[in-house]
């Protein structure tokens, strides 16, 4: 059984080659089985027989006898005139009048000959003539090459190319808008606000009164020098013990109301910094508070930062201003528009990433500390720039080249120095200029040509032979 698969493909092989084989039924000593018989096309041409069968859909499924499909289509039976007709890669008309250089292995194989031969499996070798095989490194195919490998070319053109840096990250509350709210003095919690954690706060808003013993007699002592008329440095006592009073943190609308009044108040109202949100409540009515206890803490939400993390190789396009676009998990719809603030000057040693600074504008108020952000930072210019698609690159890592249509089936590779990648296309920095056609499809296949055209030249001169 293997031997006959193996004798199948071989056939399938020699055919698309210009070979072909019969079927030859006869008697052995095994047992009746059918023996294969590799002819020339010349001979099955004369014979009218079929080389092979082919399947009906075209695929590359092929049988040296009848057979039918798994559906029970018949499989269709190719002919050896026919066989030649459809051959793109014929030789074309005009070449009798050009000189042969040499003749090379019908397989690809490193093996040339200045005369006709056949290998070992009867095939002819394929004259290469002159021109095909030029000094200049291009490659040339035949149009039916082009044709059956959809090898397909396109202008280098100048376009704006969109270059996208997508990262991940958190809301921050902004450093700078937060307040904490404590006493520089001892002080006892006389009254608190309905006011909790999580609520929103406007700016003057009652939150709690406290009384301090240091507060009551800053307090006393200033109005006592205010009420007091001509008394020697009254002025100048008065405004010691009203700095006193603001060293003590407490809230000028109190002070006015003193030097309004002339009544030393008994508790002092302390009210909201700012608007905001309370982050932090710890003020218990009766509680005794020492100096630097926290007893609220409120924040600004309505502007928030952006903490991403870029990845280490992306760092070198970006800068501080760029306009940023961060998408909120929690509203997908929505978008919000930012700029780089900071690009903090550490890389994270585990995950190669370093944080990015983003200041977002919250009128509404929808972006929460903590919640999931992902940024998209456009690096592109704006302005137009000579670009190919991705697909005609050919990059082995430290060499990138495209290979350039000449025209009547020549391609010539050619080295570029590439720039900035998005939208399916590359920029192109040097090696080429604009209009220059390049090859999008199939230019892998051009490549492997090229590289078996190389190594058949190099060998033929190593071998002496033409």
């Amino acid at each position: 059984m293997r031997t006959v698969s193996a004798v199948i493909a071989a056939a399938a092989l020699i055919a698309s080659a210009g070979g072909g084989f019969i079927m030859v039924r006869g008697q052995h000593q095994g047992g009746e089985a059918p023996r294969l018989a590799l002819v020339t096309p010349a001979a099955a041409q004369a014979n009218d027989a079929p080389i092979y069968y082919q399947d009906p859909d075209g695929k590359s499924l092929y049988s040296p006898t009848p057979k039918k499909t798994p559906d029970g289509r018949d499989y269709v039976a190719v002919r050896a005139a026919a066989e030649e007709a459809s051959a793109p890669d014929a030789i074309p008309a005009g070449t009798a009048d050009r000189k042969i250089k040499y003749y090379r292995n019908p397989m690809g194989l490193p093996d040339t000959s200045p005369t006709p031969k056949k290998d070992s499996m009867g095939m002819d070798y394929i004259p290469v003539y002159e021109g095909e095989d030029s000094d200049d490194g291009s490659v040339r195919l035949s149009p039916g090459k082009i044709q059956r490998t959809g090898v397909k070319s396109e202008p280098a053109a100048r376009r704006v190319i969109h270059t996208m840096i997508r990262a991940p990250g958190t809301v921050q509350l902004d450093e700078r808008r937060i307040s904490v709210i404590s006493m520089r003095a001892e002080s006892w919690v006389q009254k608190v606000a309905d006011v909790t954690t999580g609520a929103r706060v406007g700016k003057g808003q009652p939150l709690m009164e406290i009384y301090s013993p240091s507060v009551a007699s800053a307090a006393a002592e200033y109005i006592a020098t205010i009420t007091s008329k001509g008394t020697s440095g009254v002025a100048a006592f008065g405004r010691g013990s009203r700095q006193r009073l603001m060293n003590l943190d407490v809230p000028d609308a109190a002070i006015a109301a003193m030097e309004k009044n002339g009544i030393v108040p008994i508790s002092i109202e302390w009210s909201a910094p700012r608007n905001g949100i309370v982050l932090e409540r710890n003020a218990i009515e009766g509680m005794r508070a020492q100096p630097g206890d926290v007893l609220f803490r409120v924040a600004d939400t309505s502007v928030v930062w952006a903490l991403i993390d870029v990845a280490e190789r992306d760092l070198g396009a970006l800068a501080v201003g760029q306009l940023v676009v961060v998408r909120a998990r929690s509203f997908p719809a929505r978008t919000f528009t930012g700029t780089i603030s900071v690009i903090y000057p550490q890389v994270n040693r585990e995950t190669r990433t370093a944080r990015v600074r983003i200041e977002l504008t919250n009128p509404d108020l929808a972006l929460l500390p903590d919640m999931y952000v992902d940024a998209d930072i456009d690096i592109g210019s704006p302005q137009p720039v000579l670009a190919v698609p991705e697909s005609a690159v050919l990059d082995t890592g430290s060499r990138q080249a495209v290979f350039v249509d000449k025209g009547q089936g020549r391609f010539e590779p050619r080295d570029v120095k590439l720039g900035h990648r998005g939208d399916g296309h590359v920029e192109i920095r040097e090696g080429l200029v604009e209009g220059d056609p390049v090859v999008v499809s199939a230019n892998f296949l051009i490549d492997a040509e090229s590289n078996l055209k190389a190594a058949l030249k190099g060998f033929s001169e190593a071998g002496g032979q033409p």
